[in-house]
């Protein structure tokens, strides 16, 4: 079985979508059920269900709420891995623990590598990469799988942003100096519980990876692209406007740079993310079709 923290998040509630889509066993856990920064809740839980796999999705991802509530998103991204790796160290089971391309400055010029010195430049990049170091310290078979600029049909995310935002204002202004590769959160699920059965039996394939939809973009491009999408399905067509980071004050810096080079995860797993285009269009329709279905009931 694949126990799974952080239920009510947006890849939690789609790691237990795609293990029940593959017939795997699956707990996928909230907070409330699972606190993974209480060591006695965690060994409780674990002693009680004995999974063969843990995967931990859960994090505190409020960037700019980061920067001054510092020890909150150290309870989640550092102090709860740790306690979580501990307990899957002293119980045999191994790991997959979801990072981010916080963890990078973005001053690179070309696609970040796993081997790549992280440097992040706020705090909830550094409180991440903390994280990603207790798990490697303490235990030995892990898979600590990086990803960038996640969307979902569930929770805030800046596709959601983006097209409530479409609704209402007639101009969008959208930094174009940032670039990503937008990567949902149903195909980060889809990828776990595909290289979890090689976890559950063991095979040597323990390490860091890169994992993010293909293709690059900016954050301009990405919300020009789901407002194309929306437009002949909600007759709202705002202009999307580019303007630097400079122009958009953030308590929380960016990177600029978040483009991960993914070759080794396809190498070993043989899984490749799909243009990001693809992702975007279908969770655009499907948030689009849900509100106008919210709209008619009301």
């Amino acid at each position: 079985m694949i126990l799974a923290s952080g239920g009510n998040g947006k890849l939690g509630q789609e790691l237990a979508r795609a293990a029940a889509v593959l017939g795997l066993p699956a707990m996928v856990l909230s907070r409330a059920q699972l606190d993974i920064a209480d060591r006695s809740d965690v060994v409780a839980v674990l002693t009680h269900t004995r999974p063969a796999l843990v995967v931990n999705a859960a994090a505190y991802t409020k960037v700019d709420l980061a920067e001054t509530n510092v020890e909150e998103a150290r309870r989640t991204n550092e102090i709860g891995p740790a306690v979580l790796a501990a307990a899957c160290a002293a119980a045999q089971v191994p790991m997959v623990h979801v990072s981010t391309d916080y963890v990078f400055d973005g001053s690179k010029e070309g696609a970040y590598r796993e081997t790549d010195d992280v440097c992040p430049i706020n705090v909830y990049g550094r409180t991440k990469a903390a994280g990603e170091q207790v798990v490697r310290s303490v235990l030995d078979r892990h898979v600590i799988l990086r990803t960038a600029w996640v969307y979902s049909e569930f929770g805030s995310n800046f596709l959601k942003t983006i097209l409530r935002l479409a609704t209402i204002r007639d101009e969008l202004q959208v930094v174009a100096d940032q670039r990503g590769a937008p990567t949902s959160a149903r195909e980060i699920a889809d990828a776990i519980v595909h290289i979890a059965p090689r976890l559950i039996r063991g095979d040597d394939v323990w390490g860091t990876y890169h994992f993010t939809a293909d293709g690059i973009t900016t954050r301009h491009g990405f919300a020009s692209r789901a407002v194309a999408i929306q437009a002949p399905l909600t007759g709202r067509n705002p202009r999307v406007t580019a303007i630097t980071t400079a122009d958009y004050h953030t308590a929380a810096r960016r990177p600029i740079n978040s483009r991960f080079d993914c070759r080794l995860f396809a190498k070993v797993f043989g899984i490749c993310g799909r243009h990001w285009t693809e992702g975007v269009d279908v969770t655009t329709r499907v948030l689009v079709a849900a509100s106008a279905q919210k709209v008619h009931v009301a």
